[in-house]
């Protein structure tokens, strides 16, 4: 429907772009439906601010891509509601009341501009922008020893991970939204931080225990872990015994690593909004055969909803490790400390 009314892209369109095009529009599809089925229509609103911005860095240097890109997606928009106006059986109102919404941040983002501040600064940030500058130069030597250095000072290591290095990545990260670096290079800046995270192992594991147990883990069939292997690092930094499962945990894998371990804690991670139906069904799982485990549930994708967790049977959700291991030290540890 939508090549028939844009005849430029009908007539121009390789097979290769145009089965490119089907494939995001099922991703598109994607994040509606999730937003459908949590009835949370933040998750399509920041997904369509994503989107279009990705779509206009894409198409920077190309005269009138702003206009062209806010057209195009809204009449993409507009095709999808009226496709499920015609569709009784799956609730209509609701999704085109989520696309309405999603057309609404399309027209504010236009009158926006693209290139908004986003900057932190504090006393770290000299030691980000030289670490940063170390990754996309590819010099990994010269990254890897900075974090040695680091590692060697007296900056605490939930500082080093959370405001140094956490703070990096998501850099990364919209560098790669901005079509400034490529995947590939995302994937090193990864990969290499995830090489300088291992210099802290030796002062995490010295430390001392105090009894109790984490099991954490990404859920979904992605691989973003780094948020969840940090946040199991600081736990065990902090006393506790962290059983890391990874990323790409099939369910009964996770059920059997809470049978064999038997943890006090459960972190769940979820990073892109499609895994987050998976999340729920693990949640109640988790929570039918272990009804008085803690769960605590977190990640980039509920950092779009409107505080979905708590309409889930978990106990907690944070954006922030120290937070989550004040909770857990109040919330667990003292409370099964009390006589």
């Amino acid at each position: 429907m939508q090549l028939s009314m844009n005849q430029e892209i009908s007539n121009t369109y390789t097979e290769r772009q145009r089965r490119l095009m089907y494939e995001d529009i099922l991703y598109n599809l994607s994040y509606l439906e999730i937003a459908g089925k949590f009835d949370d229509e933040k998750i399509f609103v920041e997904y369509t601010r994503w989107l279009y911005q990705l779509l206009c860095y894409l198409a920077k240097n190309k005269v009138g891509s702003r206009i062209q890109t806010h057209h195009r997606l809204k009449q993409h928009y507009q095709i999808l509601a009226k496709i499920y106006a015609e569709m009784d059986d799956l609730n209509p109102n609701k999704m085109l009341g989520i696309l309405q919404k999603g057309i609404e941040a399309l027209d504010q983002e236009q009158s926006l501009p693209l290139d908004r501040a986003n900057h932190k600064s504090d006393k770290y940030e000299n030691i980000r922008r030289e670490y940063l500058n170390y990754l996309i130069k590819s010099d990994t030597r010269s990254a890897i020893g900075l974090v040695q250095n680091l590692a060697k000072s007296n900056i605490v290591i939930d500082d080093i991970f959370q405001n140094i290095l956490q703070e990096v990545m998501v850099e990364v990260g919209d560098l790669w939204h901005k079509n400034e670096i490529s995947v590939d290079k995302e994937h090193y800046c990864t990969s290499t931080t995830q090489t300088a995270l291992s210099q802290f192992y030796p002062v995490i594991f010295e430390r001392p225990r105090n009894g109790f147990k984490i099991l954490t883990c990404s859920v979904g069939s992605e691989l973003h872990e780094m948020g969840i292997r940090m946040l199991s690092d600081l736990f065990e930094y902090h006393g506790w015994d962290s059983i890391y499962l990874g990323a790409a945990v099939p369910q009964e894998a996770i059920l059997n690593a809470i049978l064999e371990n038997k943890p006090d804690f459960i972190g769940l991670s979820v990073t892109m909004p499609q895994h987050l139906e998976l999340c729920h069904d693990i949640v109640e799982r988790i929570k039918d055969k272990f009804p008085d485990l803690k769960i605590a549930v977190g990640g980039r994708a509920f950092a779009s909803t409107s505080d979905l967790w708590k309409k889930w049977d978990v106990d907690i959700s944070t954006q922030n490790a120290t937070q989550l291991i004040e909770w857990a030290n109040q919330n667990i540890i003292l409370k099964r400390e009390k006589p």
